[in-house]
């Protein structure tokens, strides 16, 4: 599959950066994440998105958004899980940007677990992890856990609160309907006013603050 060059990335992608824009070697990582994606595809269902750059719009861009929200200092040393992390996204997205990150990807399909692998190993990302399991079988905690198009959203919400470490932080990349519900499913986290994603009309990051005495 051929890669999309670096400046069309970089185009495609300036509305989610707010003018911090990535480095050659970053853009060099997506171009060849997005074209390994798309070889994959062909193959197993990763993502009903087709089209080349409707992948970078609303699969890295919407991730690279909640990064440059979760991280604004790429550098921070700290951990994070990724649950039913699919097509990656936005776990090694978040890696990308902050390459100081200690990820954990989880996905419980082992088709999807062998990409992620694939697709580590293809970009030479050190500290990444993929558990081919169920959320609820993890016993290890991160400093952030994150969430994007999962199934059964209102059943894993509380696994998430499980696997955050205290104090923490939980990054829901949701619709605007689920953002009710998360409220009111896990009541005792913090919650900041969800923040728009560019390009959409539906769609926020929800970021949950996990106290240390919860």
């Amino acid at each position: 599959m051929r890669e999309m060059m670096p400046d069309r990335i970089a185009e495609l992608l300036s509305p989610f950066l707010e003018g911090e824009p990535l480095s050659e070697s970053q853009l060099g990582q997506i171009a060849t994440y997005a074209a390994l994606l798309e070889k994959w595809n062909a193959r197993i269902n990763l993502t009903a998105v087709r089209d080349h750059e409707e992948i970078i719009t609303r699969h890295f861009g919407e991730s690279l958004f909640a990064a440059r929200k979760l991280f604004p200092a790429p550098e921070t040393l700290a951990t994070a899980i990724d649950i039913g992390s699919g097509a990656g996204f936005p776990g090694i997205s978040l890696k990308i940007w902050s390459s100081a990150l200690d990820l954990i990807l989880i996905e419980s399909n082992q088709k999807k677990a062998a990409f992620l692998r694939e697709a580590v190993r293809t970009l030479s990302l050190a500290n990444v992890k993929v558990l081919a399991e169920r959320a609820e079988q993890v016993s290890t905690r991160a400093n952030l856990i994150t969430l994007r198009a999962v199934e059964r959203f209102e059943q894993i919400l509380p696994v998430a609160l499980k696997l955050t470490a205290r104090p923490g932080r939980i990054a829901l990349l949701i619709g605007n309907s689920q953002v009710p519900i998360a409220k009111s499913v896990l009541t005792d986290v913090s919650w900041e006013n969800p923040v728009p994603l560019p390009l959409s009309q539906n769609r926020s990051l929800l970021v949950g603050h996990v106290r240390a005495s919860l």
